[in-house]
């Protein structure tokens, strides 16, 4: 009870203060006297960030209140704000979540999750590295949130074998170890991949609204950049965790055979498994090759050059390609239906896709108003600071502000106002914005940072101080790979020239 009416309360103070902060930035500020919708949009951010900071309202009701705002103060019209809610990078997630969800229907998911673990053995070590790894590569393809659901029940169900037979001490290290595990490897491996985490593709659109002639982020693009850093931040994590829980039993007191069982009880792999297993693999091959691959001297050119127009095809074509292939393909254990039935369609996270409607509705109000030229301005005297420490201090800020808010809610609030400082210091905004976007991830510190913190917090058998003392340690060796690998790496791979300002940007 205390802790519902300490929530009750946060949301009514952050309803009040945000109505009114809002309020005295319309009455009392004119941030553009020729331009009033400049000050518009500011109010109409503000009152968004408090809101979604406080949960004052359900996140994806805040998300909507563009629609109405911004046509009644004439920042843009009803019809054009609505547009923003729905375009390809929505059908991306929910083609790649239907895939998702037909995984986690026929236990697809699970049955690779204790593979792994049936490779990776038996010792703390072993075991921890075995559940990193799995839940990591499910999280690049599925949502965090049900890859942390999904493998909390087997981490419980190892830890109760081990609270049979090792002393007290022990056990309490490694279930710390394993349910940290988890959830830290589910955000590492959602930046993988475009669709591993929501601010990666909130990133995408809100690059192509502010710059609309900007080249296109693909999929092969996105992972072959952060693909490597994720494995890199993996690993970190995992030695993090293995040392500051190290244990002192020997892998022979564990049997052997305790993952060989539990995939023993998962049966014989179905029709309906093999199906999807081929879908999901000819879905992945088919975002990473569909566009063209060019880093430096290297070129791979993409499939879709086969086709007519290239152009118009996208990586939501794709995911959509995919997910109507499980809706026509029969399913044996069922028959007369399909793999993925109608009702699936009652499981996608309709709350999600507002959410990123109102984030590209606040970007595009940000750029017609003027509000993301207007903070450029305010931000040119940090153009005489090295380009690497910027990224530091951007990755710090939004990693850190993050454990207190949305991570979508806080990279769509930020990426304009990023993307604007890069245009005032003339560099590639590329450059600030795909960290501040990976930062968003980074929240290893408190439960309700993330889902997959809060899901591990919901057993009971981790404490707040568990995961401060192992989080804040990993939240600023994240900040410190990030800006290293986005500084030299992601030059190469996204075509950065630190000292050429490009052409689109203007």
């Amino acid at each position: 009870m205390p802790e519902i009416k300490k929530n009750t309360i946060q949301k009514r103070i952050g309803l009040i203060v945000g109505l009114l902060l809002s309020i005295s930035i319309l009455i009392f500020t004119d941030l553009n006297p020729e331009k009033p919708e400049v000050t518009a949009t500011l109010a109409v951010a503000v009152l968004m960030a408090v809101w979604w900071i406080t949960d004052a309202i359900p996140l994806a009701i805040t998300s909507l209140l563009p629609v109405v705002l911004f046509p009644v103060l004439s920042i843009m019209s009803g019809k054009d704000v609505s547009a923003l809610y729905f375009n390809h990078i929505i059908f991306l997630f929910i083609g790649g979540f239907l895939v998702a969800l037909a995984m986690e229907k026929h236990n697809l998911h699970k049955r690779i999750a204790i593979r792994i673990l049936m490779i990776t053995g038996v010792g703390h070590g072993k075991i921890l590295f075995g559940f990193m790894i799995a839940t990591a590569f499910l999280s690049m393809w599925m949502s965090n949130t049900a890859t942390a659901m999904m493998m909390v029940p087997v981490g419980i169900s190892i830890i109760y074998k081990f609270d049979e037979i090792l002393n007290k001490k022990d056990s309490r290290k490694l279930s710390i170890s394993l349910l940290l595990g988890i959830a830290y490897s589910a955000s590492i491996g959602g930046i993988a991949t475009l669709i591993g985490t929501p601010p990666n593709l909130s990133f995408t659109r809100i690059f192509a609204i502010i710059f609309p002639n900007a080249p296109e982020i693909t999929f092969s693009q996105w992972f072959i950049f952060a693909l490597p850093m994720s494995i890199f931040l993996l690993f970190s994590a995992w030695i993090v965790l293995y040392l500051m829980y190290r244990t002192t039993f020997k892998k022979d007191s564990i049997d052997k055979n305790i993952f060989r069982n539990q995939y023993k009880e998962l049966g014989k792999t179905s029709y309906e498994e093999k199906t999807i297993f081929v879908v999901f693999i000819g879905l992945a091959i088919l975002w990473i090759t569909r566009a063209e691959i060019k880093i430096e001297s290297f070129i791979f050119p993409g499939w879709e050059k086969l086709f007519k127009s290239p152009e118009f095809i996208n990586d939501g074509t794709v995911a959509i390609f995919a997910a109507v292939i499980l809706f026509i393909i029969p399913s044996k254990s069922k028959p007369g239906f399909a793999i993925l039935e109608p009702d699936i369609i009652k499981k996608l996270p309709w709350g999600i896709v507002l959410l990123f409607g109102g984030g590209f509705a606040l970007a595009q109000g940000f750029t017609n108003s003027g509000l993301a030229v207007w903070f450029g301005e305010q931000l040119k005297s940090l153009s005489g600071i090295h380009p690497l420490i910027v990224i530091f201090i951007i990755t710090t800020l939004i990693s850190f502000l993050t454990e207190l808010t949305s991570n979508t809610a806080t990279t769509e609030t930020a990426l304009p106002i990023i993307g604007a400082l890069a245009v005032s210091v003339n560099i590639n905004p590329l450059l600030f914005m795909i960290p501040a976007t990976l930062a968003a991830s980074m929240a290893f510190m408190l439960p309700v940072a993330t889902p997959p913190n809060a899901i591990i917090f919901g057993t009971g058998k981790i404490l707040v101080k568990d995961m401060m003392k192992t989080g804040i340690f990993l939240n600023m060796l994240s900040v410190i790979i990030i800006s290293f690998a986005m500084y030299y790496w992601g030059q190469s791979v996204f075509n950065i020239d630190i000292n050429i300002a490009p052409e689109w940007i203007k």
